[in-house]
């Protein structure tokens, strides 16, 4: 059972709202409960859908006697871009307040629609966190995922292949964004067992046989379908040289495992240990978009090979991850490289041990502890 979800809209108290997120992380639910007394429009209802798009005027005419004190919710607005002029009508004139949802403003983008003027605030929902899960079951996120029907299935495998499925049917056959859906099948697959990993497009395309170009497509198009995202690398250089390639991240760890057919992964496998990784990097993307953080992960390494998962700002936060159940001295290298450029950075590791403790300078922290640590603001 899951309690409340953790984003909050403050903009809604006086502006309009654009609420993205990826199919399934939960948005038409998380709008029904916070607003349940609220005007509702769902383009997923085909009466709906199919009375706006033949006459989208009919919505202004339905609140044009609404005030700036009503609230009305659009939800999946990117299926009737035309409903966009009438919003900004209604906006302007009647000082009317809309939240308006979707998987991605990609198709917006794409059409040329009208994104209303910077008259509307964006907002992300992620899949679930931990802190939004009564005892919160760390081996069943790393397997399932975070998707909130994933997470909470006894067996997620066919609802993972039918959200694949459906992702590619629905946001890339579709509308045509590209003209190989066998091609594009392969690549997310190869995308897969690359994510967490510096991008190398020329290896990826030749694995997938097209080109580095339209491999840089289509992780554009990964991103603008909020399928995933880059973690950028930290490039403040002092000494060492370091790499700048990004590296990608698909949105939920769960979708990997299904593109790489990992399942019952348990603590000491190679799998674990990359699925671990993904789940808390997953972890801290929703923390700063929640909490409306003005800095930035990035990862460092350089080009003799010293890491460090995660550098949090400026240097302000280097954190490493490790499924290991017991952190060694051997462990530390990474940081201890960083620390030798930015010895005011808190460092900390994040790994399977029992209990929290100290290395010298660095910080050993069990995974659900961090996590309830973060959720708390004591982290970054």
């Amino acid at each position: 059972m899951i309690l409340r979800r953790l984003l909050t809209i403050p903009e809604l108290n006086e502006d309009s709202v654009f609420l993205w997120g990826a199919r399934q992380t939960g948005k038409s639910t998380l709008l029904k409960m916070l607003y349940p007394n609220i005007r509702y429009y769902d383009l997923l209802l085909p009466d709906a859908y199919s009375r706006l798009q033949r006459h989208p005027e009919l919505l202004i005419e339905e609140l044009k006697q609404c005030t700036a004190d009503d609230l009305v919710i659009i939800d999946e607005v990117q299926m009737l871009p035309s409903l966009l002029n009438a919003v900004q009508w209604l906006i302007v004139n009647r000082g009317v307040r809309f939240l308006l949802c979707g998987s991605s403003a990609r198709k917006l983008r794409r059409l040329g629609s009208n994104m209303l003027g910077g008259r509307a605030a964006t907002r992300r929902l992620y899949p679930l966190v931990s802190a939004e899960i009564p005892d919160f079951d760390l081996i069943r996120a790393v397997n399932h995922g975070m998707l909130p029907r994933h997470y909470l299935a006894n067996d997620p495998w066919y609802r993972l292949e039918g959200y694949i499925g459906n992702y590619l049917q629905q946001e890339i056959e579709a509308e045509a964004l590209t003209r190989n859906l066998g091609t594009f099948t392969r690549f997310l697959e190869v995308a897969a067992l690359s994510s967490g990993e510096m991008l190398n497009y020329n290896n990826i395309a030749t694995d997938c046989g097209i080109s580095s170009v339209t491999i840089k497509g289509y992780f554009n198009i990964l991103q603008e379908t909020m399928i995933g995202y880059m973690i950028p690398a930290f490039t403040r250089v002092k000494k060492r040289r370091l790499i700048k390639a990004p590296k990608f991240y698909f949105f939920d760890v769960g979708v990997v495992n299904y593109l790489c057919n990992r399942r019952g992964m348990a603590p000491g496998s190679t799998d674990f240990g990359h699925a671990l990784e993904h789940l808390v990097v997953q972890e801290l993307v929703a923390y700063l978009s929640y909490t409306r953080q003005r800095k930035q992960l990035s990862y460092w390494r350089t080009a003799s090979g010293q890491e460090v998962d995660l550098v949090y700002g400026d240097a302000d936060v280097a954190i490493e991850i490790k499924s290991s159940q017991e952190v060694q001295t051997r462990h530390l290298k990474g940081l201890k490289a960083f620390a030798e450029e930015h010895p005011s950075s808190r460092r900390m590791i994040v790994s399977l041990d029992t209990a929290r403790r100290t290395m010298g300078d660095v910080e050993v922290w069990p995974v659900v502890e961090f996590f309830e640590a973060l959720w708390r603001g004591e982290i970054l």
